[in-house]
């Protein structure tokens, strides 16, 4: 299903991805005024909850327990915060690591499950739950009210990536252009969301 040549690079996205998911706890950290301990607790569990919840589920090793790589980049990326004046980052910019971290899990954790046996509708839900969940931990964490209970399109943007690329590779298109269409989706719908202000309707019942 995956080319030798695809492989390298999927593990490299799977890093960028953590990162992405770890500034946005170390964000959140930042918005309280945390401690170092702090931001690293936030961005390890943000960057690896999803994928851990995943693993689980699927029943294989838990990934960054496996791989130091992923415990590291959390911390590190937790350090890089830290050390950055908050003047540096825009009020919106936890909303912006969260959109391209979605997108990318989304995909990624689809793939993972596909790759393990998971049939296609579960796959597409492992990779939701890998986007989401680590935001979620992170939000209750910090005493915000989860994503999941908020209109924003946010979980719905997971569902679309992770539910297209299986689509695609159901449908016979290779990995890596699956992956790359099926995340800009994603992607792009979080976007608007953030700059138009989208919102699913609530129940008015």
């Amino acid at each position: 299903m995956v080319t030798s040549e695809v492989a390298p690079l999927l593990a490299w996205l799977d890093l960028f991805g953590i990162a992405v998911f770890a500034a946005s706890g170390a964000l959140a950290a930042a918005r309280r005024r945390q401690t170092l301990v702090t931001f690293s607790f936030f961005a390890l569990i943000t960057g690896v909850g999803g994928g851990t919840v995943r693993d689980l589920l699927i029943g294989a090793p838990v990934f960054w327990v496996q791989d130091w790589r992923f415990a590291a980049t959390c911390l590190v990326t937790a350090g890089l915060v830290w050390m950055t004046p908050r003047t540096f980052w825009n009020e919106r910019a936890l909303d912006w690591f969260d959109a391209v971290g979605i997108a990318i899990y989304a995909v990624f954790g689809a793939w993972k499950s596909m790759t393990l046996g998971v049939d296609l509708l579960p796959a597409m839900m492992m990779g939701v739950i890998t986007a989401c969940v680590g935001g979620i931990i992170r939000d209750v964490l910090a005493g915000e009210p989860s994503i999941l209970l908020r209109p924003e399109i946010y979980v719905t943007a997971a569902a679309l990536a992770s539910g297209l690329f299986v689509l695609l590779l159901w449908l016979g298109l290779p990995v890596l252009p699956a992956a790359i269409i099926s995340a800009a989706a994603g992607f792009g719908l979080r976007a608007m969301a953030i700059w138009k202000g989208w919102a699913i309707p609530a129940y008015r019942g």
